[in-house]
């Protein structure tokens, strides 16, 4: 079966198109820098990678001001005579797509129907950076294809292992029964495959404890034991956590009514705020792409050093409650395009964790960025297992998108 899954980040369109008769890649590629803006409000020019097969990369660069726009480019570049791998979009059996956020909704993956599009809608406000451009995908893939069944794989959907006392908030019960407050996660495809692969690595499931890091534009942490989630950093929205490319993460609740009453802001300005100004954008003033402010830092700009050092400590933090919470930690592993690509990030983070018996191979984790392999990062004689496992979020939504069209066609 032929298999378009596509992936929308928040800055990101991630595609693969698979043959899994052969579990062969016919083609992938991402579209990077959607809608990114510098500090001075400047938009900045979007890219796409294409790979053929097993063919060079193709590069192009080509303004991307929205998701709907990097569709658009996806579906004439898997077509184009050159560089394409089909003639037109019928040769696509199957649609599968990388969801969020799944609410109170979904705890699996679904095929895509008028009601399941609705409560889509409704879960606007729990992933406001993502939901829209995952529906621009599902509309656009529609237009093309509108006789192609399309899948949703919910990110949130290998988080609904967590305990009650996890994901339960401190707050009025009645809250939480009538609008469904509560920690859902995020990301949950690319723990879910990560952890799977440590696993295998390990050779078992029962009894172990796996932090997963997945590392990039958006960002979270989950602690993964006996192969369920345990507890993981992004909550009720994506908004939570650590510090993100434009995402504030974490911080006091508190700081919240007091912007609103200086800066004069509606509840909505204040939510555009917390979610597109803060984060990497906000506190370097440089940028929301970690690559620009990594430069920066290197030329000794302080508030990029900051930036950098602001989210090394955060993640050194909850890798250590999570140790707390299992009681222990087998394996730490970093995926995501910082987890995978920054071998500084990982060296910063990992050298304060020596209480943990973690001993870095240095020269392999600075050897190790873009590439496609499994490569462990920690010594033999490491207490703890650190691998750099590059996620493959689009090959489980692939295998769920499957099985749902045959289960159709049954």
């Amino acid at each position: 079966m032929n298999v378009l899954v596509v992936n929308a980040g928040s800055s990101s369109l991630k595609y693969q198109l698979f043959d899994t008769n052969t579990n062969e890649v016919l083609a992938k590629g991402i579209c990077e820098r959607i809608a990114t803006e510098t500090a001075n409000g400047v938009g900045a020019e979007g890219r796409i990678e294409h790979r053929k097969g097993s063919e060079p990369k193709i590069v192009k660069d080509i303004p991307m001001p929205n998701h709907a726009v990097a569709t658009k480019i996806l579906v004439d570049t898997l077509t184009d005579p050159e560089i394409g791998v089909i003639k037109d979009m019928s040769e696509i059996e199957a649609v599968g797509h990388r969801i969020v956020h799944g609410g109170a909704y979904f705890s699996e993956s679904v095929l895509v129907t008028d009601d399941v599009i609705s409560k889509l809608e409704l879960c606007k406000d729990l992933a406001p950076l993502h939901t829209v451009p995952h529906l621009m995908g599902i509309a656009g893939c529609t237009a093309v294809m509108p006789n192609t069944p399309q899948v949703l794989v919910f990110d949130t959907a290998f988080h609904q292992s967590m305990p009650e006392e996890v994901y339960q908030y401190p707050i009025p019960y009645e809250m939480y029964e009538k609008y469904q407050i509560r920690r859902y996660g995020a990301h949950g495809t690319s723990h879910r495959y990560v952890a799977g692969e440590m696993q295998k690595i390990m050779g078992k499931t029962e009894g172990t404890k796996i932090v997963t890091c997945h590392l990039g534009n958006g960002s979270s942490i989950t602690a993964v034991k006996d192969g369920k989630v345990l507890d993981t950093s992004m909550g009720f929205t994506p908004l939570d956590g650590l510090i993100m490319g434009t995402r504030c993460g974490s911080i006091d609740p508190a700081i919240v009514p007091f912007i609103m009453e200086k800066e004069g802001f509606t509840p909505a300005q204040m939510n555009e705020f917390m979610n597109k100004k803060c984060g990497f954008l906000g506190v370097s003033g440089i940028s929301s792409d970690s690559r620009d402010i990594e430069k920066a830092a290197s030329e000794g700009n302080h508030r990029a050093i900051l930036t950098t050092k602001i989210l090394a400590y955060q993640i050194r933090k909850l890798i250590g409650a999570y140790t707390a919470a299992m009681d222990g930690l087998d394996a730490l592993v970093f995926t995501a395009g910082l987890g995978e690509n920054n071998p500084d990030l990982r060296e910063r983070v990992c050298k304060e964790l020596t209480y943990l018996g973690i001993k870095m191979d240095t020269e392999a984790n600075a050897k190790a960025h873009h590439q496609s392999d499994t490569i462990k990062l920690s010594t033999d004689d490491s207490k703890v297992l650190v691998y750099l496992i590059p996620t493959n979020e689009e090959k489980v939504i692939a295998s769920d998108t499957e099985r749902l069209v045959k289960e159709l066609n049954k």
